[in-house]
Order: structure tokens, then sequence, then C-alpha cells
């Protein structure tokens, strides 16, 4: 059997090296095109008629007067008589025609008849959405009840963080074409491979009918996997309009309405400890929403997971809001939010510095990361310079500004996913590697070129890589950090497949045998014998005129220690807030955290960079606001859906845990962790700076003077 491990880390002269983005000039220059900017000759536009209210009944629908419409091509009737809307902006009709506005004239032709249904809408205060709780049932460990009366220390609070959307810059959408027997199809997709099958299953064609292209996706987020509702309609109006392409990318309120969430989760948290910080007993009781299918139990108590005698209780709560999605670490921010600010409180109580607390209790995390979580406080405390600037609550010293400090901790798995990989050699010695799978903006054309430029001993420029058709070998879809594990795993194999073919034809002209052969610096040649050897293009010329071709799969049940899954992560926050005004302004963001083998440094800090920056958003100004009374989002929009500016972010520190021992674990995703503990950081932070806890998140002006308005009058 080959040998496909990773070389060591000293030798290797492609991975690790930072090198920028491939496609980076394409957009910073606008050439890249994404599947929002097609327009196909003959292309007809479409337009969505989407519920006014939250939760309705259709008694009639009448679409007679846009059928006649000028310019239009095609209606459908999503919502049939009889069908209950669940919440707003849910789709009910789809028009195609010549122009948008066109299409949009004739949905306000459409006429519609509803029977207003009740709805819950706002789940902050459960005790105000009767039947919309559904208890999961108490999950109990040890025994909660005698630790909190042997505890010396315990503490109550309360904390919630809400819900978001997705707010993806490129909304969701497609072209789609129906032509005789075949659909040609232009996603905005984290799913190249897979999404055509999920289109053909609603359209009911074969699967190979359906052929899907993308070249560039501008954000998805893990909300952008299936072909949606908008896709199949969009299939039937053009398979009603002779075949024409017809294109659908919803607006921006519409986006922000339907095309995913990530649920809210609040609680109230009850912590008990001894005086050293030992912390013996948690009792929660939680509740979340993410639309009608509520919102399940994050993971907690979050990292320290095993505290021995806890106690939890949570509620899905069914609200009619457009329904989740999966959110870049699913469940785990809001986790470790409520969890970190828990413990930062307990700390407080306790007089004791945070770090301290959490390192005291690492040993309820798992095992296998205790180790990485220690070094990561003590590196992320260095970054941060928390021996010099941490203080206790309320030390804040004189004056309207006070600076504070806060931590937060991240985990996730990251395990690559199934992925095939086709790599071809050919005799002019170029080198072409395929694979169906997609790049999110992460980089994964440029790490795939690293990997099988490091297999083949070639400068990185020379690997042509071709991604984002599923005519291409499949790959599965960018989800759960597990595409880079995924991608270079196969890349891995298939390279070092289609080298040893290479020897095996070069092998005589060196005197020698194949398996004493190696590709270093553009040549193959003898090892440990440089002299006797021939240049990468000598070597590809013997093959005549036959390229080699040679495929490599990465199996999840046996990824042959290329790639696997855990990773540990800490981010320290450093704010300042304003008492008189209540504006919490980011001085500093630390994040420490690993990944196993690192493919590009450089492509792995813009990672955590962006997940800080997200976090960010989501500590201090995003949120999907309800009315109670209309059932209506109140901030479908970019001008109230507030997300940070380049001024609102401070300066991010990354420090990528690059140790030997965590490389020889093999590659591990990245996309997700170093979103989850920020959230946490900046909250922590705050309580840190200001003295008192602001407990529901963003923390936004107002619920900062609300909490300090609190302590004073308390």
């Amino acid at each position: 059997m080959p040998n496909y491990s990773w070389p060591p880390m000293s030798t290797r002269k492609a991975i690790g090296q930072r090198l920028s983005r491939h496609d980076g000039l394409e957009k910073s220059t606008g050439k890249a095109k994404y599947n929002s900017d097609l327009n196909k000759p003959g292309m007809l536009q479409s337009a969505l008629l989407t519920s006014p209210y939250a939760h309705a009944r259709v008694r009639s629908i009448d679409t007679s007067a846009a059928e006649k419409a000028p310019g239009v091509t095609a209606v459908r009737v999503i919502a049939t008589p009889g069908t209950e809307l669940q919440w707003q902006s849910q789709e009910i009709a789809i028009v195609a025609a010549s122009t948008e506005q066109a299409a949009r004239d004739a949905v306000r032709l459409i006429k519609v008849d509803y029977e207003v249904l009740p709805h819950v809408v706002k789940e902050e205060d459960i005790s105000k959405v009767g039947n919309r709780a559904k208890p999961a049932g108490e999950q109990l460990t040890g025994d909660p009840d005698k630790a909190f009366k042997e505890a010396d220390v315990v503490n109550e609070g309360h904390y919630g963080i809400p819900v978001l959307t997705h707010c993806c810059l490129e909304p969701h959408g497609q072209v789609v074409q129906w032509n005789g027997d075949q659909v040609n199809y232009w996603p905005s997709t984290q799913n190249v491979s897979g999404i055509g099958g999920d289109l053909a299953k609603n359209i009911e064609l074969p699967a190979t009918a359906i052929k899907v292209h993308q070249d560039h996706i501008g954000g998805g987020f893990g909300s952008k996997f299936g072909s949606d509702r908008w896709g199949v309609e969009g299939a039937r109006l053009s398979k009603a309009s002779g075949g024409r392409p017809v294109k659908t990318f919803l607006d921006r309120a519409t986006e922000l309405n339907i095309a995913g969430n990530r649920p809210s989760a609040y609680a109230r948290i009850k912590m008990g400890a001894k005086k050293d910080g030992t912390i013996i007993a948690w009792e929660s009781t939680s509740w979340a929403t993410g639309g009608m299918g509520g919102g399940a139990l994050p993971p907690i108590p979050y990292v320290i997971t095993n505290i021995p005698n806890r106690r939890l209780n949570h509620s899905a709560v069914a609200t009619n809001g457009g329904p989740l999605r999966a959110w870049r670490a699913p469940n785990h921010p809001q986790a470790s939010f409520l969890t970190c600010a828990a413990v930062e409180d307990l700390a407080a109580k306790l007089g004791m510095d945070p770090i301290e607390v959490f390192v005291k209790n690492i040993e309820y995390a798992p095992e296998a990361r205790r180790e990485s979580y220690v070094h990561q406080f003590k590196k992320a405390a260095e970054l941060a310079e928390w021996s010099k600037r941490w203080h206790r609550r309320g030390d804040s010293g004189s004056g309207p500004v006070k600076r504070g400090l806060g931590v937060g901790i991240c985990s996730w798995g990251g395990a690559g996913h199934a992925s095939t990989c086709n790599a071809r050699i050919n005799p002019d010695g170029s080198v072409d590697i395929e694979l169906g799978s997609q790049d999110l903006g992460t980089g994964t054309r440029t790490i795939i070129a690293q990997v099988a430029a490091e297999t083949l001993g070639l400068p990185v420029n020379a690997i042509k890589v071709k991604l984002g058709d599923n005519s291409l070998p499949p790959s599965n879809g960018s989800g759960g950090s597990t595409t880079v594990g995924g991608v270079s795993s196969s890349t891995r194999i298939a390279t070092v497949n289609a080298l040893d073919q290479l020897f095996e034809k070069v092998a005589a002209s060196l005197s020698t045998t194949a398996d004493k052969l190696e590709a270093v610096g553009g040549k193959i040649q003898v090892k440990g014998d440089p002299a006797k050897s021939l240049t990468w293009a000598a070597a590809c010329r013997k093959l005549g005129t036959q390229s080699i071709a040679a495929q490599g799969q990465n199996n999840p049940r046996n990824p042959l220690g290329l790639n696997t899954q855990g990773v540990a992560g800490v981010q320290i926050a450093d704010v300042s807030v304003d008492v008189e005004t209540g504006v919490v302004k980011m001085n500093r963001m630390v994040a420490v955290q690993d990944c196993g083998l690192v493919v590009n440094p450089k492509l792995a800090e813009g990672q955590v960079t962006g997940a800080c920056i997200m976090s960010i958003c989501g500590a201090l100004m995003e949120e999907r606001v309800m009315d109670g009374q209309t059932g209506r989002v109140l901030n479908p929009d970019m001008e109230f859906y507030k997300l940070a500016g380049a001024a609102d972010i401070g300066e991010i520190i990354v420090h990528m845990d690059i140790r030997e021992e965590l490389d020889k674990r093999g590659v591990i995703g990245l996309g997700e962790p170093p979103t989850v503990g920020g959230v946490a950081a900046i909250a922590n932070a705050v309580a840190n700076a200001i003295g008192v806890r602001v407990p529901i998140i963003p923390l936004t002006p107002d619920r900062v003077l609300r909490a300090l308005e609190e302590r004073r009058s308390a």
C-alpha cells in the first residue's frame, strides 16, 4: 500500500506556507462572477408573493389577473387554499416574467383571502408563550441538591442570546433552465455535488438530469444546502415558459425572514463551588426557538461538561418565525455564552480570576483536549496582557469610560467528509486536480493546490484546480467544518497514486525501481542521489500521448490518519464601555485556536479573523427584532439589521496553535470553532468593565444603561 501519510513538518515545501488565495485577485477586482450575476440569453426574472401574516390560512387565491399581465410567462401557486402559513414571508405564489419589474407588478395582481390566526413570535419571557413551550424532560446526574448545600458559594443568573439570521451578502437563489429532459442549474450553494439530487427528487427527474455549476458563493454559513422551494418552483417556471432560464434570488427582506436563522437560547443557571473555585454543582432551566420547530438544548455546561452534579431542564418554544438552519457551529456560540457568563459570574462572587476558575475545572473537559485548553489559556492571557489589564469587577478606575477583559472558550469536531478527487498528470507536465466540491471563500482551491504541489514536488502555481461542477468526482457539502479535511485527504491520496504511476513509467530511465524514487524541487530523482534525476517536464514527456489519471477518496470511517476531529480554542476580549452613553467599544480580540495540521497559516488566520468579526456583530449589535402585536420582523433590511463595520472591530490578534504534537493529528476543520467563544468573551469583558452583568445579548447601549440603572436601584 502506498504511503499516504503527511510528510514531516521539517521537510514540507508547500504545506505550511503562508500563500494568498488563488481567487484573491479575481474577487478584489470584481472579475469573479457569482451565480447571482448571471444574465443568460432569454432569461426571465421571477418574483415571490409571500405571506404578510405570521400565522394565517389561505382561504382562496386568484391568479387570473397576474397570468394576463404584460410580460408574464408563467404563474405557479405554492400555497393552495387550505394551506396554513406559519410565518411571515412564507411563500404563496411565484411569477416569471420578462423583467423583474413586470414580475413584481404581476405579483401585486394576485388576490389572496386569508384567515388570520393567533401567533407567538417572542420567546424571551417563557411565561408568556402558553402551550408553545414543549419541555424535553429533565436530565439528572449525581445529586445537585446535596451539592448545592455543600457548596461554599452559590451563584444564580439569567442569560439570553437572541435569534440571528445568516444575512448572506449573496442571497439565496439560483438561475435554472429546464429544457427537455435536462435541467441546467446555477445555484448559490454549499453543496455542489448534492444539491442536484435534491432538486431532482422534488421535480421527479433522475439526478443525472441535473447539471450544477457554481464558481463562487457569496456566503452561506450553514444555510445553503437544499434546493429550497424557490429552486423547485424556479425550475417549474422554466419548464412552463418553454425552457427559458429563470432567475430567482430572494430580496433582502425575504432573505432575512425565511432563509434561515440561528436559534435563540435563554437560561436561568445556578452554580455551586468550593472556596478554591472547584465547581461541584450545575442547575439550568433553558429554552430556545428557531421557529415552529423550537430550539434544541445547547450543549451546556459547555466544555466543562462533566460537572459531577447536574440538573438540566429545557423547553423548545414554537414561534411563528422563519425556520432555523445550521449557523456556523450550531448551538455552540449559545452554549459557550451561557456557560462562560455563568462561570464568570461565579468567579466574580468567589473573588477569583475567571481563567483560574476555568483551569481549576478543566478536569471536567474531554481528557484529550485538557492540555490544549491549559496551554491556550496561558497563551491568550499573554497576548491580551491579562496580568496587566484584568481587574476585579467594579475596579475600573475613575471616569466614565471603563475598560474590561473577558474570556470565552471554543470546541468543535471538524473531521473530513467523504470526498473523491481525480488527479491527472499530462505529457506536457501540467497537472489537473478535479473535485465536485465548492470554495466558500475560505481558500479551498488554494489548499488543494498546496497539497498537490507538496506531493508532486512542484510549485503551487503549477497545479490547476477545478471545482464547482457536479460532473466532477463527488465531495460532500461544506458543513460542520468538514471540507478541508475531506478534500485535502482525497487530494493527497489521488496525487500519491498518480505519482506512483509516474515513478513506474520513468524508473527504468534512471536505472532503478519505482519505490526508490521521489519528487522534489521540480524533479524526479533517486532518493538520496539528486544527480540521478529527470526534470519534471522530462519525466512527463516519457508518457508519450497518454496522461496519467488516478483517483483518491477520503473515507470518513478510515481517513488513514490524514484527518481527524476535535479542537480547542480560547478567546479574550478587551473592551471599553462609556457608562454615560452605554456604548461598548472593541479594543482588541485575541483568539488562540488549534486545528491539527495547518495547511496554510495565512488562510487559517483569515478564517479566525472572520469568525471574530461575526462574534463582534453578534455580541454588540446583531439580532432579529420581532413585533409581538403584528408578528412581523421589524428589521429585515441592512439599515436596521446591524452588522459591524471596520470602525467597530478593533484589533484582532490570531495565534494558531501550531505544535508538532497537534500537527501529527492530521487536518481538522476550522470554519466553525473560532465563531464560538467571542460572544462570551465580549459579554464577560463588559461585565468586568462596568461591574454588573448585562444579561441579554446584544450589548446595545440601552441594555448596558438598563443594567447599570438596575444595579443602582438595587
